[in-house]
């Protein structure tokens, strides 16, 4: 985000970059901050939200022209365990109302697990689909989804599948 920017004005860069028409934009981004919990903040800046606020306005902005597929690389790598955990309930909660395909690249196993219906495993240089594993956890999925056996056993198996491919040391 930029610090410069309001969070409407955020938002309403990605209008400025395609030409999108202004009233309609900011139509949409008022209806995206009304989804996303965030309404009676669009005149905040980035330094005045929670970590948390200011992953789901970044999220925004890339909704804001309704693409297909939302390309989310490691969005949540940099906060802490509990804001991670609340931005995943987030995430999930934004992408059943707004309907998208989201690719989701995460190191992070259970993250993978809970916010997934199907993982694709990378191989090693050169990078290939080297494995892919449906997830079949019904939705919408609480956290304590994670505490069962099943979302235990999927673990274990995407674990598996990484001690087998020499990625990961067993010790």
């Amino acid at each position: 985000l930029l610090p410069w920017r309001s969070v409407i004005d955020n938002i309403l860069l990605q209008a400025e970059i395609r030409n999108m028409p202004r009233a309609a934009a900011r139509e949409r981004a008022e209806q995206l901050l009304d989804m996303a919990g965030l309404k009676g903040f669009e005149n905040k800046y980035p330094w005045q939200l929670s970590g948390g606020m200011q992953q789901r306005v970044a999220i925004l902005r890339a909704l804001l022209h309704d693409p297909p597929v939302l390309l989310m690389d490691e969005p949540f790598g940099a906060l802490d365990a509990m804001t991670r955990e609340k931005m995943n309930l987030e995430l999930q909660r934004i992408w059943m109302a707004a309907g998208k395909t989201v690719l989701l690249i995460t190191h992070s196993i259970p993250e993978a697990i809970f916010l997934s219906d199907r993982v694709f495993v990378m191989s090693e240089r050169p990078g290939r689909f080297a494995a892919v594993y449906d997830i079949d956890l019904p939705r919408p999925r609480p956290l304590d989804v994670m505490g069962t056996e099943q979302f235990a056993a999927y673990a274990r198996t995407l674990r598996a599948h990484f001690f087998a491919q020499g990625n990961l040391d067993a010790h």
